[in-house]
């Protein structure tokens, strides 16, 4: 418990100061008068005052704001935003006062800095700690539907072969074989533990058949859980991180694609799960949630089953030259922002409202993923990083997405929007940003309970 809430603390911490610090600075930069600087909404537990700036931790940790001089609210938000300034305003350094570039460079300073606290994170743990991989070269199951034809001597190979060397080159991890079978000219020679000849496997011309064979090629693993994700259908089921599952309707586990490939066929079916927790075998009934596979070159059906929970395989790092690690954080934060976008245009589309997750769920999420390790813990950071950039970005009155929106106005309009619109408009964006918040803490609240 307490690992999760400190966890809590430090990712709304960290990612709370870096998004108001580029409201902040950039503010400076450009001359505009920065009244307050605060981490949290309503009345301050701590405050000082530095040169004309006050700087609060407020007791709502909710958020944060930079009030700058001319951006005064009054009523319910300037209420939560702490009440006014005790301070002498320069209106010649008002926020209304400065050009449009300037302002809308304000504006957008916090999300960018999100952003690239992101890619910053993915970067230096690329080239620093490494690209996670598998630690194994041993063979699970080899899916005869993915394999191209010619390449059929593959599904020769069975669950705990060990393959040692490809083409002659030693393989240490998962991800060396992937790239040998990728990189390769026209066959494959796998060398196997206990096997006196090499498997000669004539591969597939073209980049997409190699990466469908690659992926039919599935590593052995245990069938243990690592993360559950809070709301899911296997948090919901019972499903905890350390389980070790045994049984599925019946059927013994010896593997996670074991458990993947009773998942995978069961979407909106019941399947009876028994795991080991603590020494004592545990019943469970999880309903793999319908998902659409778009990908061709992915191993998993057309309409499969998904439940949340991600399993807990020994890795190890594989360290990159700095480029590789550089176009990578690079690919990671294009990949990651791609999937808060569908989040995005789910709840606009009016199906995500149950997925909305609060303060209890990013506690729960980053507790697991620190009880995983630092590498993982950074990695959720970022992805959080990630989601409250784009969040942010929402035209919503309040959010920075909002005011962009009435800078965009007042460039079309060649006048700002009047004060009283503008209050009116936050008000009402007000409104909205709490019923939203609403809904993510009642979410909250049901996963905990149900």
């Amino acid at each position: 418990m307490l690992l999760t809430i400190g966890s809590l603390v430090v990712v709304l911490g960290v990612l709370i100061s870096v998004h108001e610090f580029g409201h902040f600075i950039v503010a400076k930069l450009v001359g505009i008068q920065v009244l307050r600087f605060s981490l949290g909404f309503g009345r301050p537990l701590v405050a000082w005052k530095r040169g004309e700036t006050e700087y609060w931790i407020a007791w709502i940790p909710l958020g944060g704001y930079v009030k700058m001089a001319g951006l005064e609210e009054e009523g319910m938000v300037g209420e939560l935003e702490g009440g006014k300034v005790a301070v002498a305003i320069d209106p010649a350094r008002a926020f209304d006062q400065q050009p449009l570039w300037a302002r809308m460079a304000v504006i957008l300073a916090g999300v960018t800095m999100n952003v690239v606290l992101a890619y910053v994170i993915y970067t230096l743990l690329f080239a620093v700690s490494g690209v996670p991989v598998r630690a194994t070269t041993q063979v699970d199951t080899v899916l005869a539907r993915m394999v191209a034809p010619g390449s059929e001597a593959l599904t020769t190979l069975r669950r705990g072969d060990r393959i040692l060397r490809v083409n002659g080159d030693s393989v240490t991890s998962w991800s060396d074989i992937s790239d040998r079978l990728l990189g390769s000219d026209s066959v494959a020679r796998f060398e196997i533990a206990g096997r006196a000849e090499p498997l000669v496997v004539p591969l597939p011309k073209g980049a997409s058949a190699r990466v469908r064979l690659a992926s039919g090629i599935m590593p052995l693993a245990p069938a243990r859980i690592g993360m559950v994700y809070p709301g899911e259908r296997g948090a919901r089921g019972g499903l905890k991180p350390g389980d070790l599952v045994i049984r599925a309707n019946g059927d013994s586990m010896r593997s996670w694609n074991d458990v993947l490939f009773k998942l995978w066929a069961s979407p909106e079916k019941p399947v009876y799960l028994t795991v080991l927790r603590d020494s004592a075998q545990v019943d469970l009934t999880i309903t793999p949630k319908a998902q659409q596979e778009d990908d061709s070159l992915s191993p998993r059906p057309k309409t499969y089953g998904l439940i949340g929970a991600e399993g807990d395989f020994p890795e190890v790092r594989k360290r990159v030259p700095l480029l590789t690690a550089i176009r990578g954080g690079a690919l990671q934060t294009v990949g990651q922002l791609g999937l808060v976008l569908d989040g995005v245009k789910r709840l606009i589309q009016g199906k995500g409202f149950r997925d909305l997750g609060g303060p209890i769920t990013i506690a729960q999420v980053s507790g697991q993923a620190a009880r995983l390790g630092l590498f993982r813990f950074l990695i959720i950071l970022a992805n959080i990083s990630l989601g409250l950039a784009v969040l942010n970005l929402l035209p919503i009155p309040v959010l920075d997405g909002g005011h962009a929106v009435f800078l965009i106005a007042e460039g079309i309009r060649r006048k700002p929007l009047s004060p009283q619109l503008r209050m009116r408009l936050m008000q009402a964006g007000m409104v909205l940003v709490l019923l939203i918040m609403a809904i993510a803490i009642f979410n909250d609240v049901i996963r905990n309970i149900g």
